[in-house]
């Protein structure tokens, strides 16, 4: 029998926060590059393309900081 009383699995946070962290900087660089290639090719974008890339930098940005800070420091710690 096991001594131990936690029932739950472990987690790799580390892995998740490295992987958060990739997939952030991934969405940041689709929508900068969409923007500038997009804008380079084919001059003003429609409003729901810039809306949408937008929304990618913002949404990579977020979660390239808050990735790491919660699978890296603060889940470890609750643990």
């Amino acid at each position: 029998m096991s001594t131990s009383t936690s029932t739950s699995a472990q987690i790799d946070y580390a892995f998740y926060a490295k992987a958060g962290f990739l997939l952030g900087v991934t969405l940041f660089v689709v929508g900068a590059g969409g923007e500038l290639v997009g804008t380079a090719f084919f001059g003003s974008l429609p409003a729901w393309e810039t809306t949408l890339l937008f929304d990618l930098e913002v949404l990579g940005i977020l979660l390239g900081l808050f990735a790491p800070l919660t699978f890296g420091i603060v889940l470890p710690l609750t643990e």
